[in-house]
């Protein structure tokens, strides 16, 4: 468990699952509650975890990109899914299938 960690691709699968998440409780649960209920304290704080969320999930990007975890157009559409609902969830499976190679390329070379 401990050797995933260590990859940046692991880090960034299940913070993307995180971050997705935590922007469907804004669109789907918070937003609602503070325009139909007026309870808004719960979107400021949802939206405050996400966005924090969201810098960690752009620099995590980048940090996959420059390590060659990811070809550019794998970083494009990362980038875009993140502003798409359901987005991050679309990626899993190549992101997961890049995880794998790369540690198989890895396992080769030792």
């Amino acid at each position: 468990m401990l050797g995933n960690l260590i990859d940046p691709l692991y880090r960034f699968r299940m913070l993307a699952l995180v971050e997705g998440v935590s922007y469907l409780l804004i669109l789907f649960v918070t937003m609602p509650m503070k325009y139909y209920m007026g309870i808004g304290i719960l979107n400021k704080i949802v939206g405050w975890g996400h966005g924090i969320l969201f810098v960690i999930y752009i620099i995590l990007a980048f940090e996959i990109l420059i390590r060659r975890r990811i070809n550019f157009w794998q970083f494009l559409r990362v980038l875009i899914a993140s502003i798409i609902p359901f987005g991050t969830f679309f990626n899993e499976k190549m992101l997961k299938e890049q995880q794998q190679l790369h540690s198989a390329k890895q396992l080769l070379s030792d």
